[in-house]
């Protein structure tokens, strides 16, 4: 798979509970972005967190959070990004979605291989 240099970075902010058709929404958001061919995820599990509620998510050993803050990553072209978007909008009930310009550097191995 080819990713073109100038391309898009997807950021997905989502809580660890949060829940999709049954499973993690996370696990929902990759496996869909993997079914709709996008060059690749992943999934961030961060120690510490505030959002909309300023509610504090975090790891603290006296704080024990069950809803740790999750960011999912996926760099694609414009077009597979824009075409991901309407779908992750019917998967997704709240959270914080970012987009901005990346330039990708590599992709795959040295070898030519992916």
């Amino acid at each position: 798979m080819h990713v073109p240099r100038d391309a898009v970075l997807l950021r997905i902010f989502i809580g660890e509970s949060d829940r999709a058709q049954g499973r993690p929404l996370y696990e929902t958001i990759v496996l869909k972005a993997r079914e709709m061919k996008l060059a690749g995820a992943t999934v961030l599990r961060g120690p510490m967190s505030f959002g909309k509620s300023s509610t504090l998510h975090t790891a603290k050993v006296l704080r024990l959070s069950e809803d740790l803050p999750i960011v999912i990553e996926i760099v694609d072209t414009q077009d597979k990004i824009d075409a991901f978007l309407p779908v992750l909008d019917t998967i997704m009930g709240s959270g914080l979605v970012t987009l901005e310009k990346v330039q990708v550097v590599q992709y795959g191995d040295s070898n030519g291989k992916n």
